[in-house]
């Protein structure tokens, strides 16, 4: 766990400095900052602008609180142009960086807005730019959020049922706040999220914006980021989603709808590759025809890295299911895969992707290897290995796919040992310690020389590192 400290503390440190040691406001700010992460002190929540240190050490107000204490009596004296000129000058504020929204969260600024969002939830003018300097202020805190707001904002949902912005703008603060805090998730989740956030995609279905930050919701509800809990409900999040959200249906009918909008798709995508986390998942999707749905999108925006990303990622989770498999290839699906490698073969993310999609493709299915090296993916895989030669998850990938191609049909080794394949895989195996075990693999299946070492001989010792 990282060291912290106050920024009052970091201040006196520097106020010590232009006294003792009579250094300007930016040396002393600059040796300070050199002091404290020699020591191992994150200082990502502290303020380090030497304009506002006097000449004598002494700070000034900062103008995140200023702005805090301005809305703080604007709101006392219920104006309501003050107010927002107010709420936008904190968000300005906060928008600044990470430090700033700290501080600003450690004054009270979260139950000041708190507040006035139960105080003006039916002024739509004070309640959508309340709501905007809610979402700057927790960027990056989730730990601001109680169970008051928890509540609130899901009351929110139904006040305001019918108006897209207020809702765009209460689900955007909820995934904000759900953004690596298990417990958060875990709260909605309890308090009917889910359910609420599927009514508002069948009642919104037009809205794009809706659609989207809808998606991203229930994305963010199946992350598992908390590394302060041991077991999160990631998969149980995503199953309930699909079973009590019927979630399933309503975005495959939803691609269908916004076929047009790559934008919209890419999240749609998104969402469909989180929860696809059990075969009858991938099944279903199958069935209401969401293969061919997504390649054909796939390939008419192909030019498009960001749905490409995504049209990848989906097919690489639902390729877990052994009848998607045989529909990928079945749709062209090969074809586009390694067209978009292709087509976008300096970005590492695609080649990651579209080895990691072949690689499930192909695995355990002969069929597959025999039409995926027709179409020649052994020259597409070494020429990402080529090109992405210091990514290690390109590296990862592409091993893995070569692996799975070869395991069960041997015939194929030579085709990849005649472009060069043992000496690129040994390379990645040299530059690239994290990938051993993929790169010991697919050596052995190619029959080259593998030197394995044994790790452990039954003695009482720890694992060799």
């Amino acid at each position: 766990m990282a060291k912290v400290i106050t920024q009052a503390t970091f201040d006196d440190v520097v106020k010590e400095n232009m006294v003792e040691f009579e250094m300007s406001a930016e040396e002393a700010v600059n040796d300070t900052v050199e002091q404290f992460q020699s020591q191992g002190v994150n200082l990502l929540n502290i303020i380090q602008d030497p304009s506002l240190y006097g000449s004598g050490g002494e700070k000034k107000e900062l103008p995140v609180i200023s702005a805090l204490n301005s809305l703080k009596s604007s709101l006392s004296a219920n104006k309501e142009e003050d107010i927002l000129q107010g709420l936008a000058q904190l968000k300005l504020e906060c928008d600044k960086d990470l430090a700033v929204r700290c501080t600003a969260g450690n004054n009270d600024a979260y139950n000041t807005l708190l507040q006035a969002v139960e105080k003006y939830k039916d002024n739509l003018s004070l309640l959508k730019q309340t709501l905007l300097s809610m979402i700057s202020l927790t960027n990056g805190q989730p730990d601001l959020l109680d169970n008051k707001g928890k509540e609130l904002f899901l009351e929110l949902l139904e006040l305001h049922s019918s108006n897209p912005e207020v809702l765009e703008l209460a689900l955007l603060f909820m995934r904000n706040t759900c953004i690596k805090h298990e417990a958060n998730r875990q709260s909605f989740v309890k308090l009917g999220l889910i359910e609420k956030l599927a009514s508002i995609l069948k009642t919104h279905r037009s809205q794009a914006n809706i659609v989207m930050v809808t998606c991203q919701t229930l994305q963010v509800l199946t992350f598992d980021d908390d590394i302060r809990v041991l077991f999160g409900q990631a998969h149980e999040h995503a199953k309930m989603i699909v079973t009590e959200g019927n979630a399933l249906k309503l975005i495959i009918d939803l691609c269908k709808d916004f076929k047009e909008k790559p934008e919209v798709m890419s999240e749609l995508f998104a969402t469909i590759s989180k929860l696809v986390v059990r075969n009858e998942f991938c099944q279903a999707v199958m069935e209401m025809g969401g293969i061919h749905l997504i390649l054909s999108a796939f390939q008419d925006s192909i030019a498009k890295k960001d749905i490409a990303k995504q049209a990848l990622s989906v097919t690489k989770a639902l390729a877990g299911n052994d009848n998607v498999k045989e529909a990928v290839v079945q749709n062209g699906g090969v074809q586009v895969i390694l067209a978009a490698m292709t087509k976008h073969q300096a970005n590492p993310r695609i080649a990651e992707l579209g080895a990691a999609t072949l690689g499930a493709i192909v695995l355990r299915n002969e069929s597959n290897c025999k039409r995926v090296m027709e179409l020649n993916a052994h020259h597409v895989l070494l020429q990402a290995m080529k090109i992405h030669s210091q990514d290690v998850n390109v590296q990862r990938q592409c091993c893995m796919a070569i692996r799975n191609l070869v395991a069960r049909t041997r015939e194929y080794c030579n085709l990849f040992l005649e472009l060069g394949a043992e000496s690129l895989i040994q390379d990645a195996q040299r530059n690239h310690k994290s990938c051993q075990d993929e790169t010991k693999a697919a050596l052995r299946d190619l029959g080259c020389e593998v030197h394995l070492e044994e790790r452990w001989k039954g003695e009482n010792k720890g694992l060799a590192q």
